[in-house]
């Protein structure tokens, strides 16, 4: 009896281990998938098309833009604001311009202020549903396509609201800086040897 007391205890911790790493492991997605289903935090909606219904309410939309400093870009919205009616499509452009020598890709986030109408705003398309490559010096216009739903006209918590901010941070892609780690690095030459980290190779 106390010998299969110890193997339930064993198997309860078992258990509840393989719960916290399975929990820790798939936060950062679930948390996201939260977000984007009540629009937690300001994270937006998406939609395969704008609604039939348009509103006389009218909302203005400004861009923001800010680029982490692992990223070689110069990123900027090509319009400071747009006006339109809720429920009515809308189309803003970025523009992205690499400072690189080299091929990099980034990748967008993106959030809404107030973070409350985040759940009201919603996209059609967006340049920050996949990752973006630019090429040594290229510049390039990135659409958005978005409208406020007008399901916002029934929620009393927003009535006073008719501006909204759409903010993106371009981030180097993760799955590039994993490569470029890899990479042997060049640190430098002596006696006709070109060193690098774990290589000598002898010059031609």
């Amino acid at each position: 009896m106390r010998g299969s007391g110890k193997v339930r205890t064993l198997l309860g911790i078992g258990l509840l281990l393989g719960l916290m790493t399975g929990l820790t492991v798939y936060s950062v997605t679930l948390y996201e998938l939260f977000c984007s289903v009540t629009g937690y935090g300001g994270t937006t909606k998406r939609a395969e098309s704008s609604p039939d219904k348009i509103l006389n309410r009218k909302i203005t939309v400004f861009f923001n833009a800010d680029t982490n400093s692992g990223l070689d870009w110069n990123f900027k919205p090509v319009q400071r604001k747009v006006n339109l009616r809720v429920g009515e499509k809308g189309l803003a452009f970025y523009e992205a311009r690499s400072t690189s020598s080299k091929s990099v890709t980034g990748t967008a986030t993106f959030n809404v202020t107030p973070m409350k109408a985040g759940q009201y705003f919603v996209k059609i398309d967006c340049f920050c549903f996949t990752e973006q490559t630019l090429e040594p010096g290229q510049t390039v216009n990135m659409p958005v396509q978005f409208y406020v739903d007008p399901k916002i006209a029934n929620d009393r918590n927003l009535d006073e609201v008719d501006t909204i901010t759409l903010s993106y941070t371009f981030f180097r892609s993760a799955e590039q800086k994993s490569v470029d780690r890899s990479k042997p690095k060049f640190v430098g030459t002596k006696n006709g040897f070109s060193s690098h980290l774990g290589e000598r190779r002898a010059f031609n």
